[in-house]
């Protein structure tokens, strides 16, 4: 069996992550220090990581009975730490800290040649942004706190981040980056909301991958001027649904355009009957404004034949700054379409397929509840790595036929059996007659 690969391997990602966390600074009192940083957050990055709330309750019972624990083995965590103290922990930790970890995640898939079978276009990749609520209260809020008032007085109390990720609409996997957090801060007048927190997310995701060529993806709330500009200041593309109730100035183009035969049409029957119709036009403006930016625009149609009727099945619209041809539409929509993979294939992964992005942790003061998403991020984007790049880990998935057999099974050793390392544990997964354990806890 193929090792995987040395810098894409569960200890050389965990590295990355401890060289970090030990580079923390921790202004607690020394001899009041009974856990260190790197112990508490790799602590619940290892809930995270084996989707099991209970991870560390199994972990010391098993240091109980054997003096030792794959918390040792497998994470290098020397103290389980009470939840008590982990929240503290954590609650007092940049969030900003997580950061480099992203960004060394991705460049290492590039390094590895792994992110070219992501290029939409020759030397882009695809990175749609959506965003999501992690957190909810009537009750506990703070001022950092996105706050919402209903009818009788009563308020709520939320929390809700920006997410990006590297995705391709033939690939599985997507490669989440650093969110960007929508917060309050301190003594704001005007709430934060998705369009400012895509600015700073535009921002920063240029400056952690100054070179990457990157086409932004999103839905019809971004295909707006500000966001279109700072797309085009930090050198990427853009791929954005315009839902034509939202840009009518535009539409009027689009109407003229197909009224004086500019409007281009490319249109074919695949194989089960399905019409697929494409139309387009190029330079137009986005909206009213007195200096609009200028877009190209295409829509999509999918119409079938039922009943001896036709009837448009999808359709959807989008601008974008590529030249639109016959030769690249197909792609252009493809792109477009590929956008619901961060709301399918990330957000409903993390709420509704065991990462349990949504518990409430605790609120904490300052970066707890934050923090502990970000730790589940990690995770997934562990569990990703190694779907597209360990033979191994693809191997175990592939043998026990589902993922979610995959990891009940190994929740199972891992709560029963000390192992030397996660490499130990997938191999036992693949032949367990070559790993027969000498103890077991009870």
């Amino acid at each position: 069996m193929r090792n995987p690969k040395k810098h894409l391997s569960f200890e050389s990602l965990r590295l990355v992550m401890e060289k970090e966390l030990r580079g923390v600074s921790d202004k607690r009192r020394v001899n009041q220090v009974n856990y260190s940083v790197y112990d508490v957050i790799m602590s619940g990055f290892s809930m995270m990581y084996f989707q099991d709330l209970s991870v560390l309750q199994f972990q010391e019972r098993m240091k109980e009975d054997q003096h030792q624990s794959n918390m040792e083995t497998v994470f290098k965590v020397l103290n389980i730490p009470k939840e008590t103290q982990m929240r503290e922990v954590t609650d007092e930790v940049n969030r900003n800290i997580f950061r480099p970890i992203f960004k060394e995640y991705l460049n290492r898939l590039q390094r590895g040649k792994h992110l070219e079978s992501y290029q939409l276009f020759p030397g882009t990749h695809y990175v749609a942004v959506d965003g999501s609520q992690y957190f909810g209260s009537e009750k506990v809020g703070c001022d950092h706190c996105l706050e919402r008032k209903h009818r009788g007085g009563n308020v709520s109390y939320s929390h809700h981040i920006l997410q990006a990720a590297v995705m391709h609409p033939d690939k599985n996997q997507v490669l989440p980056l650093m969110p960007e957090e929508i917060r309050n801060e301190d003594g704001y007048e005007k709430q934060d909301c998705e369009l400012n927190a895509c600015k700073r997310l535009i921002s920063n995701i240029r400056k952690d991958h100054p070179r990457l060529g990157i086409t932004l993806g999103g839905d019809g709330l971004y295909a707006k001027q500000p966001i279109v500009e700072a797309a085009r200041s930090h050198g990427m593309n853009f791929i954005l649904v315009a839902k034509p109730d939202d840009h009518k100035i535009m539409m009027e183009w689009v109407n003229e355009q197909n009224q004086m035969g500019e409007l281009q049409v490319k249109e074919f029957r695949d194989d089960k009957g399905r019409i697929h119709r494409y139309e387009w036009v190029n330079h137009i403006p986005l909206n009213g404004n007195d200096k609009p930016v200028i877009v190209n625009f295409f829509r999509y149609f999918l119409i079938v034949n039922k009943s001896g009727k036709s009837k448009v099945t999808y359709k959807n619209s989008w601008v974008t700054d590529f030249e639109i041809s016959g030769q690249n539409v197909e792609k252009l929509v493809r792109g477009g379409r590929c956008r619901w993979k961060i709301e399918n294939e990330c957000f409903n992964t993390l709420k509704n397929q065991g990462y349990n992005i949504e518990h409430n942790y605790g609120h904490g003061s300052k970066n707890l509840s934050f923090n502990f998403l970000l730790l589940t991020l990690l995770a997934f984007y562990f569990h990703q790595i190694f779907e597209l790049t360990d033979h191994l880990y693809q191997t175990a998935r592939k043998k026990l036929g589902s993922k979610q057999h995959l990891w009940e099974n190994l929740r199972s050793i891992f709560r029963m059996f000390i192992v030397k390392s996660w490499q130990v544990l997938l191999e036992w997964i693949f032949d367990p007659s070559s790993h027969t354990p000498s103890t077991a806890s009870p």
